[in-house]
């Protein structure tokens, strides 16, 4: 069966900084809706990998709205922290998201598992799972990683997120240190859609 065209995408999130970075990704021929534009809250994220938290919210507002819908679900894996917060990185800000109460959560959870924990390399990594779906039906879903470490301390006012505390393997500075484009041509989002705009 032929694949068909996509000319309106919904992408399905409420958190501003992914739909600034997701639109950059997506091919300016495609028509871009975001949530705020139909009122519509988030759903539970009860699934227990960034893939199926991804599917619930494709699905949830594609059926919301009729339309196809491109969800992200993402977050910071920290080893020494057993690999916390991963999928409830968000939930780590409180309810309204704060990432500066996040970022201090983790250098919190750090200290709390080993005082020396600066004299150790953190190593970590950003997982994306970026999925589509029309109503019901999953049309893709796929996972982008990015490794790296925690810095010793935030730096940085750019990207959103954990960005100011995550030093990607093989540079020096964090993402919140880096121009969007440069961290657009590495992060784990790009790595993501890479493999799933052959579906747009």
């Amino acid at each position: 069966m032929p694949k068909q065209k996509i000319y309106k995408l919904l992408i399905g999130t409420n958190n501003k900084g992914k739909l600034r970075e997701i639109k950059r990704l997506l091919p300016k021929n495609i028509k871009i809706y975001s949530t705020s534009e139909f009122n519509i809250k988030s759903p539970s994220e009860n699934g227990e990998t960034f893939k199926e938290n991804s599917l619930i919210k494709s699905k949830y507002f594609s059926k919301k709205t009729g339309l196809i819908c491109l969800a992200d679900d993402s977050g910071l894996e920290i080893d020494f922290l057993d690999k916390s917060p991963g999928i409830f990185s968000a939930r780590w800000g409180g309810k309204n998201g704060d990432f500066s109460k996040a970022i201090k959560k983790v250098y919190k959870e750090l200290n709390k598992k080993d005082k020396n924990w600066r004299n150790k390399k953190i190593t970590a990594r950003f997982i994306c799972a970026l999925s589509i779906s029309y109503l019901d039906k999953e049309i893709a879903c796929v996972l982008g990683k990015i490794e790296g470490k925690i810095s010793l301390k935030p730096k940085g006012k750019r990207g959103f997120g954990y960005d100011p505390i995550f030093i990607p393997k093989n540079r020096k500075i964090t993402f919140g240190q880096m121009a969007p484009l440069q961290k657009q041509k590495i992060d784990h989002r790009y790595k993501a859609f890479k493999k799933i705009k052959k579906f747009l």
